[in-house]
Protein backbone atom coordinates (compact mmCIF):
# COMPACT_ATOMS: atom_id res chain seq x y z
CA UNK A 1 0.00 0.00 0.00
CA UNK A 2 2.65 2.62 1.08
CA UNK A 3 4.02 2.10 -2.45
CA UNK A 4 0.91 3.64 -4.20
CA UNK A 5 1.77 6.84 -2.39
CA UNK A 6 4.39 8.31 -4.28
CA UNK A 7 2.34 6.94 -7.67
CA UNK A 8 -0.31 8.87 -6.64
CA UNK A 9 1.40 12.31 -5.80
CA UNK A 10 3.37 12.16 -8.71
CA UNK A 11 0.01 11.64 -10.97
CA UNK A 12 -1.72 14.64 -8.83
CA UNK A 13 1.72 16.59 -9.70
CA UNK A 14 1.73 15.94 -12.96
CA UNK A 15 -2.27 17.24 -12.98
CA UNK A 16 -1.47 20.00 -11.55
CA UNK A 17 1.95 21.06 -13.66
CA UNK A 18 -0.63 20.52 -16.39
CA UNK A 19 -3.35 22.79 -15.22
CA UNK A 20 -0.69 25.31 -14.68
CA UNK A 21 0.59 25.06 -18.44
CA UNK A 22 -2.95 25.42 -19.33
CA UNK A 23 -3.64 28.66 -17.28
CA UNK A 24 -0.28 30.09 -18.18
CA UNK A 25 -1.50 29.36 -21.73
CA UNK A 26 -4.42 31.37 -21.22
CA UNK A 27 -2.88 34.41 -19.37
CA UNK A 28 -0.60 34.76 -22.52
CA UNK A 29 -3.73 34.24 -24.82
CA UNK A 30 -5.36 37.41 -23.14
CA UNK A 31 -1.90 39.59 -22.67
CA UNK A 32 -0.85 38.73 -26.59
CA UNK A 33 -3.23 39.64 -29.15
CA UNK A 34 -4.49 36.44 -31.06
CA UNK A 35 -1.10 34.51 -29.49
CA UNK A 36 0.28 36.37 -32.47
CA UNK A 37 4.25 36.39 -31.86
CA UNK A 38 5.47 40.47 -30.79
CA UNK A 39 5.71 42.42 -33.87
CA UNK A 40 10.00 43.72 -34.25
CA UNK A 41 11.74 46.28 -36.40
CA UNK A 42 12.21 50.03 -36.03
CA UNK A 43 9.68 52.78 -34.87
CA UNK A 44 10.27 56.54 -34.52
CA UNK A 45 8.52 58.15 -31.59
CA UNK A 46 8.61 62.12 -31.50
CA UNK A 47 8.50 63.47 -28.22
CA UNK A 48 9.01 67.09 -27.24
CA UNK A 49 11.18 69.26 -25.47
CA UNK A 50 13.62 68.29 -22.47
CA UNK A 51 11.67 68.23 -19.18
CA UNK A 52 8.44 68.62 -20.50
CA UNK A 53 5.53 65.47 -20.04
CA UNK A 54 5.59 64.21 -24.21
CA UNK A 55 9.52 63.56 -23.63
CA UNK A 56 9.14 61.65 -20.28
CA UNK A 57 6.16 60.06 -21.36
CA UNK A 58 7.56 59.26 -24.56
CA UNK A 59 10.50 57.58 -22.43
CA UNK A 60 8.54 55.73 -20.35
CA UNK A 61 6.51 54.44 -23.08
CA UNK A 62 9.54 52.93 -24.94
CA UNK A 63 10.54 51.39 -21.84
CA UNK A 64 6.97 49.49 -21.67
CA UNK A 65 7.01 48.67 -25.39
CA UNK A 66 10.60 46.62 -24.83
CA UNK A 67 8.45 44.25 -22.54
CA UNK A 68 5.49 43.85 -24.85
CA UNK A 69 8.06 43.74 -27.90
CA UNK A 70 11.76 43.20 -27.26
CA UNK A 71 12.20 42.83 -31.05
CA UNK A 72 10.87 46.49 -31.39
CA UNK A 73 13.54 49.24 -31.43
CA UNK A 74 11.58 52.46 -30.63
CA UNK A 75 13.72 55.83 -31.15
CA UNK A 76 12.45 58.73 -30.28
CA UNK A 77 13.09 62.38 -31.33
CA UNK A 78 12.90 65.71 -29.60
CA UNK A 79 11.23 68.07 -30.73
CA UNK A 80 9.51 71.96 -30.66
CA UNK A 81 6.06 70.01 -29.36
CA UNK A 82 2.37 69.72 -30.88
CA UNK A 83 2.87 71.42 -34.31
CA UNK A 84 6.18 69.86 -35.13
CA UNK A 85 4.90 66.44 -34.18
CA UNK A 86 1.92 66.55 -36.54
CA UNK A 87 4.00 67.29 -39.14
CA UNK A 88 6.56 64.79 -38.56
CA UNK A 89 3.48 61.89 -38.24
CA UNK A 90 2.17 63.39 -41.56
CA UNK A 91 4.82 63.35 -43.69
CA UNK A 92 6.44 60.11 -42.29
CA UNK A 93 9.41 61.43 -40.66
CA UNK A 94 7.95 60.34 -37.18
CA UNK A 95 5.71 57.13 -37.33
CA UNK A 96 3.96 57.56 -33.65
CA UNK A 97 3.47 61.04 -31.37
CA UNK A 98 1.51 62.96 -28.98
CA UNK A 99 0.04 66.34 -30.11
CA UNK A 100 -2.82 68.80 -29.01
CA UNK A 101 -5.99 68.33 -30.24
CA UNK A 102 -5.89 72.13 -31.53
CA UNK A 103 -2.53 71.26 -33.32
CA UNK A 104 -3.79 68.71 -34.63
CA UNK A 105 -7.14 70.07 -36.78
CA UNK A 106 -5.25 73.06 -37.48
CA UNK A 107 -2.99 70.97 -39.66
CA UNK A 108 -6.07 69.60 -41.61
CA UNK A 109 -7.58 73.11 -41.59
CA UNK A 110 -4.46 74.29 -43.21
CA UNK A 111 -3.88 71.28 -45.75
CA UNK A 112 -0.70 70.33 -43.97
CA UNK A 113 1.39 67.67 -46.28
CA UNK A 114 -0.22 64.58 -45.69
CA UNK A 115 -2.70 65.40 -43.18
CA UNK A 116 -5.52 63.00 -44.77
CA UNK A 117 -3.20 60.13 -44.06
CA UNK A 118 -3.32 60.87 -39.87
CA UNK A 119 -5.01 58.61 -37.76
CA UNK A 120 -6.00 58.49 -34.17
CA UNK A 121 -4.53 56.02 -31.10
CA UNK A 122 -5.91 57.54 -28.08
CA UNK A 123 -7.09 60.03 -26.01
CA UNK A 124 -4.75 60.30 -23.83
CA UNK A 125 -4.78 63.09 -21.25
CA UNK A 126 -5.45 67.25 -21.26
CA UNK A 127 -2.56 69.80 -21.02
CA UNK A 128 -3.58 72.76 -19.05
CA UNK A 129 -2.40 76.28 -20.03
CA UNK A 130 0.04 77.57 -17.59
CA UNK A 131 1.08 81.44 -18.10
CA UNK A 132 3.77 81.92 -14.80
CA UNK A 133 4.97 85.67 -13.94
CA UNK A 134 6.98 86.08 -10.25
CA UNK A 135 4.88 86.20 -7.27
CA UNK A 136 5.61 89.80 -7.14
CA UNK A 137 4.44 90.79 -10.52
CA UNK A 138 2.08 93.39 -11.60
CA UNK A 139 0.83 91.22 -14.29
CA UNK A 140 -2.75 90.18 -13.39
CA UNK A 141 -4.16 89.26 -16.52
CA UNK A 142 -3.32 88.79 -20.06
CA UNK A 143 -3.89 92.30 -20.96
CA UNK A 144 -1.39 93.06 -18.88
CA UNK A 145 1.69 91.53 -21.25
CA UNK A 146 1.56 94.20 -23.78
CA UNK A 147 4.84 95.77 -23.63
CA UNK A 148 6.48 92.84 -21.87
CA UNK A 149 8.82 90.39 -22.04
CA UNK A 150 7.17 87.29 -22.99
CA UNK A 151 7.98 83.74 -23.52
CA UNK A 152 5.35 82.68 -26.19
CA UNK A 153 7.17 78.75 -26.85
CA UNK A 154 9.55 77.26 -29.18
CA UNK A 155 8.31 77.92 -32.99
CA UNK A 156 6.66 74.61 -33.57
CA UNK A 157 5.29 74.24 -30.64
CA UNK A 158 1.69 73.72 -29.66
CA UNK A 159 2.64 76.36 -27.05
CA UNK A 160 3.04 79.05 -29.32
CA UNK A 161 -0.11 78.06 -31.23
CA UNK A 162 -1.87 78.87 -27.91
CA UNK A 163 0.29 81.69 -26.99
CA UNK A 164 -0.75 83.44 -30.27
CA UNK A 165 -4.39 82.84 -29.28
CA UNK A 166 -4.75 84.28 -26.03
CA UNK A 167 -2.54 87.01 -27.24
CA UNK A 168 -5.10 87.77 -29.99
CA UNK A 169 -7.99 87.30 -27.65
CA UNK A 170 -6.51 90.50 -25.20
CA UNK A 171 -6.07 92.28 -28.65
CA UNK A 172 -2.54 91.85 -28.48
CA UNK A 173 -0.15 91.23 -31.12
CA UNK A 174 2.48 88.16 -30.75
CA UNK A 175 4.72 90.24 -33.32
CA UNK A 176 4.29 93.65 -32.67
CA UNK A 177 2.88 94.40 -29.13
CA UNK A 178 4.97 92.40 -26.87
CA UNK A 179 8.81 91.32 -27.41
CA UNK A 180 8.05 87.83 -28.18
CA UNK A 181 11.22 85.18 -26.80
CA UNK A 182 11.08 81.53 -28.08
CA UNK A 183 11.70 79.65 -24.73
CA UNK A 184 10.35 76.68 -23.74
CA UNK A 185 10.11 74.21 -20.61
CA UNK A 186 13.57 73.80 -20.70
CA UNK A 187 14.48 77.01 -20.67
CA UNK A 188 12.01 79.77 -19.79
CA UNK A 189 11.70 79.05 -15.76
CA UNK A 190 15.42 80.05 -15.41
CA UNK A 191 15.40 82.95 -17.04
CA UNK A 192 11.76 84.06 -15.36
CA UNK A 193 13.87 83.03 -12.33
CA UNK A 194 16.49 85.70 -13.73
CA UNK A 195 14.27 88.03 -14.57
CA UNK A 196 15.23 87.95 -18.26
CA UNK A 197 11.84 87.10 -19.12
CA UNK A 198 8.74 89.03 -17.31
CA UNK A 199 6.44 86.01 -18.29
CA UNK A 200 5.92 82.84 -20.20
CA UNK A 201 3.60 80.30 -21.49
CA UNK A 202 3.42 77.06 -21.50
CA UNK A 203 1.06 73.96 -22.37
CA UNK A 204 1.39 70.51 -20.33
CA UNK A 205 0.23 67.82 -17.78
CA UNK A 206 0.36 68.32 -14.26
CA UNK A 207 2.35 68.46 -13.13
CA UNK A 208 5.30 69.42 -15.81
CA UNK A 209 8.90 68.77 -14.22
CA UNK A 210 10.27 71.61 -15.15
CA UNK A 211 7.73 73.86 -13.24
CA UNK A 212 7.96 71.54 -10.14
CA UNK A 213 11.51 72.66 -10.34
CA UNK A 214 11.15 75.98 -10.42
CA UNK A 215 9.07 75.98 -7.77
CA UNK A 216 11.35 74.74 -5.22
CA UNK A 217 13.28 77.42 -5.41
CA UNK A 218 11.41 79.96 -6.50
CA UNK A 219 8.23 82.08 -5.93
CA UNK A 220 5.62 82.50 -8.85
CA UNK A 221 2.37 82.63 -9.33
CA UNK A 222 -0.62 81.74 -12.67
CA UNK A 223 -2.58 84.32 -14.30
CA UNK A 224 -5.98 83.80 -14.85
CA UNK A 225 -7.74 82.70 -17.95
CA UNK A 226 -11.12 82.58 -17.48
CA UNK A 227 -14.47 81.16 -18.29
CA UNK A 228 -15.33 84.32 -20.49
CA UNK A 229 -12.19 84.63 -22.15
CA UNK A 230 -12.00 81.26 -22.96
CA UNK A 231 -15.48 81.67 -24.75
CA UNK A 232 -14.00 84.50 -26.91
CA UNK A 233 -11.23 82.89 -27.76
CA UNK A 234 -13.46 79.95 -29.38
CA UNK A 235 -14.58 82.84 -31.89
CA UNK A 236 -11.30 82.52 -33.55
CA UNK A 237 -12.57 79.85 -35.53
CA UNK A 238 -10.86 75.93 -36.28
CA UNK A 239 -9.34 74.46 -33.81
CA UNK A 240 -9.92 76.73 -30.93
CA UNK A 241 -13.28 74.50 -30.03
CA UNK A 242 -10.98 72.02 -28.28
CA UNK A 243 -10.54 74.77 -25.62
CA UNK A 244 -12.37 74.11 -22.49
CA UNK A 245 -12.07 76.26 -19.28
CA UNK A 246 -11.02 74.77 -16.06
CA UNK A 247 -9.13 75.37 -13.09
CA UNK A 248 -5.33 75.10 -12.14
CA UNK A 249 -5.19 72.94 -9.06
CA UNK A 250 -3.58 74.47 -6.29
CA UNK A 251 -1.90 71.32 -5.71
CA UNK A 252 -0.45 70.81 -9.05
CA UNK A 253 2.89 72.35 -7.82
CA UNK A 254 2.24 73.26 -4.28
CA UNK A 255 1.63 76.44 -2.28
CA UNK A 256 4.41 78.15 -4.60
CA UNK A 257 2.46 78.20 -7.62
CA UNK A 258 -0.19 80.13 -5.59
CA UNK A 259 -4.03 79.54 -5.12
CA UNK A 260 -6.72 78.05 -7.88
CA UNK A 261 -6.69 80.01 -10.42
CA UNK A 262 -9.10 79.48 -13.92
CA UNK A 263 -7.69 78.27 -17.10
CA UNK A 264 -8.31 75.91 -20.17
CA UNK A 265 -7.25 72.79 -20.76
CA UNK A 266 -7.42 71.30 -24.30
CA UNK A 267 -7.00 66.93 -24.98
CA UNK A 268 -3.74 65.70 -26.17
CA UNK A 269 -4.33 62.87 -28.66
CA UNK A 270 -1.57 59.84 -29.85
CA UNK A 271 -1.39 59.54 -33.35
CA UNK A 272 -0.03 57.54 -35.94
CA UNK A 273 -0.57 57.12 -39.82
CA UNK A 274 -3.37 55.35 -42.12
CA UNK A 275 0.10 53.27 -43.60
CA UNK A 276 0.56 52.00 -40.27
CA UNK A 277 0.79 48.28 -40.11
CA UNK A 278 -2.27 47.06 -38.08
CA UNK A 279 -1.48 44.66 -36.16
CA UNK A 280 1.50 46.89 -34.60
CA UNK A 281 -0.86 49.47 -33.99
CA UNK A 282 -3.25 47.16 -31.82
CA UNK A 283 0.18 45.92 -29.56
CA UNK A 284 0.93 49.57 -29.59
CA UNK A 285 -2.18 50.43 -28.62
CA UNK A 286 -2.56 47.98 -25.59
CA UNK A 287 0.64 48.55 -24.26
CA UNK A 288 -0.54 52.36 -23.83
CA UNK A 289 -3.31 51.38 -21.44
CA UNK A 290 -1.96 48.44 -19.81
CA UNK A 291 0.91 50.56 -19.18
CA UNK A 292 -1.16 53.45 -17.66
CA UNK A 293 -0.35 52.65 -13.89
CA UNK A 294 3.08 52.15 -14.47
CA UNK A 295 3.99 55.39 -16.37
CA UNK A 296 1.55 57.50 -14.02
CA UNK A 297 3.75 56.37 -10.92
CA UNK A 298 6.06 58.58 -12.67
CA UNK A 299 4.31 61.05 -14.95
CA UNK A 300 0.84 62.02 -13.09
CA UNK A 301 -0.95 62.96 -15.94
CA UNK A 302 -0.65 59.37 -17.45
CA UNK A 303 -2.85 58.12 -14.82
CA UNK A 304 -5.77 59.53 -16.25
CA UNK A 305 -5.42 57.55 -19.64
CA UNK A 306 -8.79 55.82 -19.49
CA UNK A 307 -10.40 52.79 -21.31
CA UNK A 308 -13.75 54.04 -21.28
CA UNK A 309 -12.50 58.03 -23.49
CA UNK A 310 -9.39 56.49 -25.17
CA UNK A 311 -11.52 55.94 -27.56
CA UNK A 312 -12.46 59.21 -28.57
CA UNK A 313 -9.55 60.75 -31.27
CA UNK A 314 -11.14 63.67 -32.01
CA UNK A 315 -10.37 65.25 -34.64
CA UNK A 316 -8.74 62.51 -36.54
CA UNK A 317 -10.63 58.77 -36.91
CA UNK A 318 -8.94 55.71 -35.14
CA UNK A 319 -6.24 53.89 -36.57
CA UNK A 320 -7.60 50.26 -37.92
CA UNK A 321 -5.45 48.33 -35.71
CA UNK A 322 -6.47 50.97 -32.72
CA UNK A 323 -10.04 50.15 -33.47
CA UNK A 324 -8.96 46.36 -33.45
CA UNK A 325 -7.56 46.46 -29.89
CA UNK A 326 -10.73 48.69 -28.66
CA UNK A 327 -13.07 45.95 -30.01
CA UNK A 328 -11.24 42.93 -28.67
CA UNK A 329 -11.92 44.36 -24.62
CA UNK A 330 -15.60 45.75 -25.69
CA UNK A 331 -17.61 44.29 -22.55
Amino acid sequence: MSRTFPRIGTRRALQGAAAGVVALGLLLWWLLPLGEEPPSGTITFSTGTPRGVYQEYGTLLRHELAKDMPNLKVRLLTSDGSQENVARVATGEADFTIAAADAVETYEQNEGPGADRLRGVARLYDDYVHLVVPSDSDIDSVADLRGRRVAIGLPHSGVRLIATRVLKTAGIDAQQDITPLSDGIDTGPARLRRGEIEAFFWSGGLPTDGLLQLARKFEFKFVPIDDDFVAELHRQGPGTHYYRATNMPESAYGSRGGATVPTMAVSNVLITRKDMDPELTEWVTRTVLKSRDGIGAHVHSAQLVDLRTAIYTDPLPLHEGARRYYRSVKP
